[in-house]
């Protein structure tokens, strides 16, 4: 190699050069720049995953359950229920002040079994009190409704609420063993 051929290498090495050590480092700073957004689409992902497991969730309230009646027996239903619920604001308070005496009593060094009994029993009659309103609050607004929106009513009740049946299963297909 003469000396013209060489020094054409040499500026064609060092051009290759200059080009890899700039695409490593685009490279690079595009691969820090895009990881923000990948946590933050995770994050929306994450949101967007929980905010619909709690729509699922809320559809499953006893409030859906006059969804397939007229407006205004839904309306109706959904003043009764409302109604229902304020009328057991105090058990939902006694129920709530008994589960914070359950786990004061349950955080203690000494297990005091007599009072711990006394809060859980407390606990149960608020709890059962409210759901015996809300309960009565439904066979009140099922005892004005036709046989026909009756019937339509308790379908909804198997979807929706206490009274939810869960889905049926699929029967599996067993070998049969010998």
């Amino acid at each position: 190699m003469n000396g013209h051929s060489l020094k054409w290498a040499l500026i064609a090495s060092l051009v290759l050069n200059i080009f890899l050590l700039g695409a490593i480092a685009g490279g690079t700073y595009q691969w820090f720049a895009s990881r923000p957004r990948e946590t933050a689409s995770a994050e929306r992902a994450q949101a967007q995953t929980q905010a619909q497991a709690q729509a699922q969730a809320q559809q499953h309230a006893l409030r859906f359950a006059a969804g397939q009646l007229s407006d205004e027996r839904r309306q109706q239903f959904a003043q009764d229920l409302q109604q229902a619920r304020r009328d057991g604001r105090s058990y939902v308070r006694s129920g709530r002040e008994g589960r914070r005496d359950v786990l004061s009593l349950l955080g203690e060094p000494e297990l005091n079994r007599p009072a711990l009994d006394a809060a859980l029993a407390r606990t149960r009659n608020a709890d059962e009190a409210l759901r015996a309103r809300i309960e009565q609050a439904v066979a009140d607004f099922a005892a004005s409704l036709s046989p026909q929106e009756r019937a339509q009513f308790a379908d909804s009740l198997r979807e929706y609420g206490q009274w939810r049946q869960p889905a049926a299963k699929q029967p599996s297909a067993k070998p049969a063993s010998q």
